[in-house]
């Protein structure tokens, strides 16, 4: 059995392990933990973004953060645009269709909160992903991140995704 829920107190220690390894799998030399706890937590329970957990038979083997861009918010890249800040599936459960799903719960969940459109800044590797998945290049590119812009538009549809 599939199963998408918030982050709770319960899978914090789950959430972090997961959030370290992906991390770790772009190659960044921050500390995930350290982001975890200075960050994307404080974050959370600010109400500036949303954390929803995949898992697959009990196991939790993924993690989408995502949030809706506003002015309040100090990662305002489109105003009032969905943003797809981060998605990782664990190595073992990938090509499943699991990621397209926790994807697709996110799209819904930021259309309901409001957003029309949604973005995200993929890395490389992660680009056929989202195109998969009904997002397209923009002519957009966010210096800061160094990455290109993919978005979909209400037009495209959630759940618009390829099989992968």
């Amino acid at each position: 059995m599939i199963r998408v829920f918030p982050l709770n107190d319960r899978y914090a220690e789950k959430f972090t392990e997961m959030f370290c390894a992906y991390y770790d799998e772009l190659g960044c030399e921050e500390d995930g933990k350290h982001l975890v706890d200075e960050y994307v937590l404080p974050d959370l329970l600010a109400g500036l973004l949303r954390i929803d957990l995949i898992e697959e038979d009990g196991d939790p083997c993924g993690f989408c953060i995502y949030q809706t861009d506003e002015p309040g918010n100090d990662w305002n890249f489109k105003d009032g645009w969905g943003d797809i800040r981060e998605i990782y599936i664990t190595i073992n459960r990938r090509k499943k269709g699991l990621g397209r799903f926790l994807l697709y719960a996110a799209e819904m969940k930021l259309r309901e909160a409001g957003a029309r459109d949604i973005y995200a800044l993929p890395p490389a590797e992660a680009a056929d992903f989202f195109a998969a998945c009904g997002y397209e290049l923009s002519d957009e590119e966010c210096a800061e991140l160094d990455c290109n812009v993919y978005v979909k538009s209400a037009e495209n549809g959630c759940g618009n995704c390829k099989n992968l």
